[in-house]
């Protein structure tokens, strides 16, 4: 090393030693690179630890992105934003979807609120998709079946998936409904889905259309074609000519039974978010339908169906045995049945 040389005389030469040894100045070294190497660490920790909450964060946003602060929270649990695996919802994916389902008995009116409803350019009703006994065998078919159409998998003639505001289809008691009530009205509050009750009040009436119904399918009085639902007045008439003979012993009974299914429905289902309907309402006071577009959180339109009504009138009309029908509901609880509940 270098040695510092100081001349203060001409004569004289003095030699100044180093400030600092080799040893030292090695050990300085060695501690700065020590103290640069705890630095660099704690600046790369930092931010993978900012990288990291950036990931939390934006997953965090992603969430929520969809969700529409102006929403009232109640109905949070009932605004669901599916993912379908058949196809993208691509500028629809953030429009919340409802789900519903309509709980009835057949010939009780459900055929033709259900083409009201999808006459909504907002609501997909896929009809009566529990009519296969396949996909109501079980439980895990049950659920299986749901989740399909739930998460806008399910195509009928009626799905709008993509932009669709409320999906859901209708499902008659018989099928598989009762049965399995209890894991079904579990899967509804889970998957927070709405009933739609819609029953018949005249009962009798309901038979009536059950029995010629059951008829049609084998005579096929429209040019040997069963049709259950019509769309003109002509079809109307021809299929209300036939009058069914009922059966005056177990009508009673009968009119029981369907009664007492209808209350079992009300009571399995009664924790889940409901509405409860009836046919002679919805015939009488078309303002029901209004209460049913803000229960499904639509916009409000005017709903519309082409269906017509077969059996119009009184029901002396449309029973062959009417007299023994009318003693025999003379003095009961169901004499009320006997008149007419509705004018269209």
């Amino acid at each position: 090393m270098a040695e510092e040389i100081c001349l203060f005389t001409k004569d004289a030469l003095i030699i100044k030693p180093p400030k600092k040894s080799p040893a030292s100045l090695r050990m300085l070294v060695l501690v700065f690179a020590m103290v640069c190497g705890v630095y660099i660490c704690s600046v790369c920790l930092r931010q993978t630890n900012i990288h990291t909450s950036t990931k939390f964060i934006n997953v965090e946003v992603n969430q929520r992105y969809c969700h529409d602060n102006d929403v009232d929270k109640s109905q949070t649990p009932y605004l669901h934003y599916p993912k379908p695996t058949s196809f993208s919802r691509a500028q629809c994916a953030c429009n919340p979807v409802r789900l519903f389902t309509i709980l009835s008995m057949q010939r009780s009116g459900s055929g033709w609120f259900e083409t009201l409803l999808n006459s909504h350019t907002n609501v997909s009703s896929n009809g009566e998709i529990f009519s296969v006994k396949e996909r109501r065998s079980n439980v895990s078919s049950i659920f299986s079946t749901l989740d399909r159409v739930y998460n806008l998998d399910w195509f009928t003639s009626a799905s709008k998936n993509q932009c669709s505001a409320a999906v859901g289809f209708k499902w008659m008691l018989n099928q598989g409904l009762i049965e399995y009530h209890k894991e079904i009205a579990e899967y509804f509050n889970n998957k927070g889905v709405s009933v739609i009750f819609l029953f018949r009040r005249n009962l009798l009436r309901r038979m009536v259309s059950v029995l010629a119904n059951s008829y049609d399918r084998y005579a096929k009085l429209l040019n040997g074609t069963h049709k259950s639902h019509v769309h003109s007045h002509e079809e109307a008439d021809t299929l209300s000519r036939y009058k069914p003979v009922m059966n005056s012993t177990s009508l009673v009974m009968d009119l029981k039974l369907m009664e007492k299914m209808v209350l079992d429905a009300l009571e399995h289902f009664s924790s889940t978010r409901h509405i409860v309907l009836y046919y002679e309402d919805l015939i009488k006071n078309r303002t029901k339908l209004v209460d049913v577009q803000e229960f499904l959180g639509l916009p409000q339109m005017e709903l519309t169906s082409r269906q017509v009504k077969i059996h119009r009138g009184s029901l002396s009309d449309h029973i062959k045995n009417w007299d023994d029908i009318t003693k025999i509901l003379r003095g009961t609880t169901y004499e009320s049945f006997l008149q007419t509940d509705y004018t269209n």
